[in-house]
Order: structure tokens, then C-alpha cells, then sequence
């Protein structure tokens, strides 16, 4: 094989990972930061270790839940809330 043949073959293959594997997870990753930014108190959250609560406060990087059953406040890092529900009723 060619010099030109093996280079062709590695853009190729470049090209492909780019498309299957960074392309997507870079829009995962805009649409995560968009959620967040629309994150608000009074919205029902899930955290990445499992909690769901209702958000009470919002600091720069920290966010405070309201969790059942006793209605306990914990701090959490902003960046585990991995879903967010809203009441558009």
C-alpha cells in the first residue's frame, strides 16, 4: 500500500470517530448546560447519586433540594442534577 492509501484510510477513519462518537456527545453536553441554566426553584430535579427533591435555593455552583419525606435541605454540586421536570400545566 501506498503512503497516500494508508494517510486516505486514517482521515477516513478520523472522520468517522468524529461523526459516531464526539459529534454527539458535544450536543449531550450543550443540551446538559442548557438545562441547567433553565434550572430555577420550585422545579423537581434528579441528582446523579439518585435524589429527587424540589429545588429551594440556587447558589453560583451549588443548588439546595427540598427532599421528602421529612422535607430535609441538601446542598448539592449544580453539575449532578442530571434531569429536570417542570409543571407547565
Amino acid at each position: 500500500m501506498s503512503l497516500i492509501a494508508i494517510a486516505a484510510q486514517v482521515i477516513l477513519f478520523v472522520g468517522v470517530l468524529y461523526l459516531l462518537l464526539i459529534m454527539p456527545q458535544q450536543r449531550r453536553q450543550k443540551k446538559w448546560q442548557e438545562m441547567l441554566s433553565q434550572v430555577k426553584a420550585g422545579d423537581r430535579v434528579t441528582t446523579s447519586g439518585g435524589l429527587r427533591g424540589v429545588v429551594f435555593a440556587i447558589k453560583d455552583d451549588a443548588i439546595t433540594l427540598r427532599v421528602p419525606p421529612d422535607n430535609l435541605k441538601l446542598e448539592v454540586s449544580k453539575a449532578s442534577i442530571v434531569s429536570l421536570v417542570t409543571d407547565d400545566k
